[in-house]
């Protein structure tokens, strides 16, 4: 279909913008029957996916006047949902972040948010579904490089589940990266491949996940959350590529993990790493992980001591 002049453009835009806001309820007053509104429930899912960010940085990626914004927070931190932390920089500005009952409170929301998401794309064959997630890159690309402030926006990474031909990223970019970063040698890919064989073959949907990171089209990152036990998780396979680093995604792969693992009824999450792999143990430390072992080990053609890491749920 063309549309050959700017009003029948803005038509189009705003047609589907009426059919998206109704498919997805937006126009409800409260969401997923809860007591909250759209955007306490947006500001909710932004702490829960971010390292303590500023009210001016909330506002700003929210689109949202800042004392608008303000009257919102002060109203959820009277619920008990968020905590404000001074601000070492400047003594105006507080780190925000949700509290055990705000992240507790957040879990259901966000799984039902996933349910309903789920509901509707089941109804398309997969086929469907790739092109449907393709063409809101799309958008979400398009509508992301216009300019504010006189600076380009950078273009969003994406994260989706993994799809045919993901598995072979991730043993590839395994293989070659590790190679060139560490020195590692052809073990520590036959050993990945051994890894995701097994979590196609026995995949667990409800409690198991992949995460695929792109950035303009192009997959940066991976990481899995497999089953060890029934109150136990593992975190596998966290791989960020150089270009996509300094951006938050290696955190917001960490975080998902936890946030599916919470949902998903684990009591803890474990990892194994090696103890030369610095940028991730930051991460783990960061997020709450805590080194529960260490042992020294000939692998990969390399001296190496691996390490242990649990985080409690």
């Amino acid at each position: 279909m063309t549309f050959n002049s700017p009003d029948s453009r803005i038509q189009a835009v705003r047609r589907f913008n009426r059919f998206y806001t109704r498919k997805i309820g937006i126009l409800n007053e409260r969401v997923y029957r809860s007591p909250f509104s759209l955007i306490e429930v947006r500001i909710l899912y932004e702490l829960a996916h971010r390292e303590g960010p500023c009210a001016t940085e909330l506002a700003r990626e929210l689109g949202l006047d800042a004392g608008y914004l303000s009257r919102i927070l002060r109203g959820v931190e009277k619920r008990g949902l968020i905590r404000k932390s001074p601000f070492p920089a400047d003594a105006r500005q507080y780190h925000l972040s949700l509290t055990a009952r705000g992240r507790k409170t957040f879990a259901p929301l966000d799984a039902k948010s996933s349910e309903e998401v789920g509901g509707m794309l089941a109804h398309l064959p997969a086929t469907d579904q790739n092109r449907l997630v393709g063409a809101m890159g799309i958008v979400e690309k398009l509508l992301a490089t216009r300019r504010e402030g006189g600076s380009a926006l950078k273009t969003p990474y994406i994260l989706r589940p993994h799809r045919p031909g993901d598995m072979g990223w991730v043993v590839h970019r395994h293989g070659a990266l590790y190679a060139q970063e560490f020195g590692y040698d052809e073990d520590f890919e036959a050993l990945v491949a051994e890894i995701v064989a097994k979590f196609i073959q026995h995949l667990d949907p409800k409690r198991e996940r992949c995460w695929m990171a792109e950035k303009e089209g192009e997959i940066v990152g991976s990481v899995f959350l497999v089953k060890k036990s029934r109150t136990v998780a593992k975190l596998r396979l966290l791989l960020v590529e150089p270009k996509a680093r300094g951006m938050g995604l290696g955190a917001r792969l960490i975080d998902e993990c936890i946030r599916f693992a919470r949902q998903s009824g684990y009591r803890r999450i474990t990892l194994w790493t090696q103890s030369e792999l610095k940028a991730a143990r930051n991460l783990y430390q960061r997020a709450g992980f805590s080194l529960a072992g260490k042992k020294r080990h000939h692998s990969f053609g390399r001296n190496l001591v691996a390490e242990t890491w649990e985080l409690n749920l």
